[in-house]
């Protein structure tokens, strides 16, 4: 890695997360609104019945999950990490993260956030401050000095 990076700390991740979380809303309400989301039926005795996920949820989370491998690949970080001057990149070779990378990192959120998000809280404890979808991926998340 170059001398010109840093690995990037727990809390401003937070803050790129919740700026990219917004931008995801932003964007999804809207398209909800216009082409249907998931719909929820009510029973005869007027409680919700549980439906696991619905095919309109299922396009939006693939839709969410090529914008952010996309943002990975393409510009080595989402609109709120790019914001905050962070990067996501090859942990050995400094370079923008490969298709498969990206794949690996997004998938990697399941397992990091199934027990009380302890694979994201890693990143607080770890030297190169990954978290377990980065360790899968072999990616770090850098901050440009």
């Amino acid at each position: 890695m170059s001398d010109k990076y840093e690995y990037a700390g727990f809390w401003i991740r937070v803050g790129a997360a919740i700026i990219d979380s917004i931008i995801v809303i932003v964007a999804l309400i809207p398209l909800t609104m216009i082409f249907g989301g998931g719909e929820t039926t009510v029973a005869s005795d007027g409680f919700s019945s549980f439906q696991f996920m619905s095919t309109s949820d299922w396009i939006w989370q693939i839709i969410t999950a090529v914008f952010y491998i996309f943002c990975w690949i393409k510009f080595a970080g989402t609109p709120g990490k790019r914001l905050l001057r962070l990067k996501v990149l090859d942990e050995k070779t400094g370079e923008n993260v490969t298709v498969g990378q990206g794949i690996i990192r997004y998938i990697g959120y399941i397992p990091a956030t199934l027990v009380f998000f302890i694979g994201l809280i890693w990143v607080a404890f770890d030297a190169k401050k990954q978290g377990w979808h980065d360790k899968m991926a072999k990616t770090v998340v850098v901050r440009e000095l």
